[in-house]
């Protein structure tokens, strides 16, 4: 049973990885299971190039950033499951037990986190019930989002990125996954609020 999935290898879920991998040494986080889908073949950094990002050289392409990310998590944060190469294709039960079913496997989690992008392909069942236009994309876009309250789709399933209605902005996507990953430690942490950093101090 993994206390939370990320659904998603792109930016936002790579983001929420990282932030919640970095507080491992908490002592409400350290008997916490936490996996994440990094399947990234649809996501829209492989055709990026970044020239506006912070922190990012100028010139980098999304592709490089996506892979790197992969290799950054698992030297890391080790703790975190990576789960290649499987596509999530249907959710189902209420918090604090999903059951998340992939074209090959299925997985048993208390909360769900999702950031796969706003094509207008999205297809889990069990999540289509949430879906509706995308709020900041241009209609001919044909963009979608799942309806959310700060990220809240329903009691234990929270969406980041475009997905939850942000644009499409690396430093956006970035902050959604973030901010996601906060919400749960505070949630481990009986409802205080806290959040992971690291420091030279």
């Amino acid at each position: 049973m993994f206390d939370v999935l990320i659904i998603g290898g792109g930016v936002s879920g790579m983001s929420c990885a990282f932030v919640l991998g970095s507080a491992k040494n908490k002592n409400f986080v350290s008997d916490k299971k936490i996996g994440i889908f990094t399947h990234q073949k649809s996501s829209s950094l492989q055709d990026a190039l970044f020239n506006n990002a912070y922190g990012i050289p100028a010139g980098k392409p999304g592709s490089e950033l996506l892979s790197e990310s992969i290799i950054h998590l698992s030297e890391s944060y080790p703790h975190i499951s990576q789960i290649q190469n499987e596509k999530v294709i249907r959710i189902e039960g209420e918090s604090p037990n999903f059951n998340v079913i992939t074209n090959k496997n299925s997985y048993q989690t208390k909360a769900i986190v999702i950031g796969i992008g706003s094509a207008n392909t999205f297809a889990i069942e069990g999540l289509m019930q949430y879906v509706i236009p995308h709020q900041k994309a241009l209609p001919e876009k044909q963009r979608i989002q799942l309806k959310n309250s700060d990220h809240k789709v329903a009691e234990g399933i929270y969406v980041i990125g475009t997905l939850a209605g942000w644009r499409s902005q690396l430093a956006i996507a970035s902050g959604s996954g973030a901010a996601v990953a906060t919400d749960i430690l505070t949630l481990w942490n009986n409802g205080t609020e806290t959040h992971a950093h690291d420091s030279i101090r």
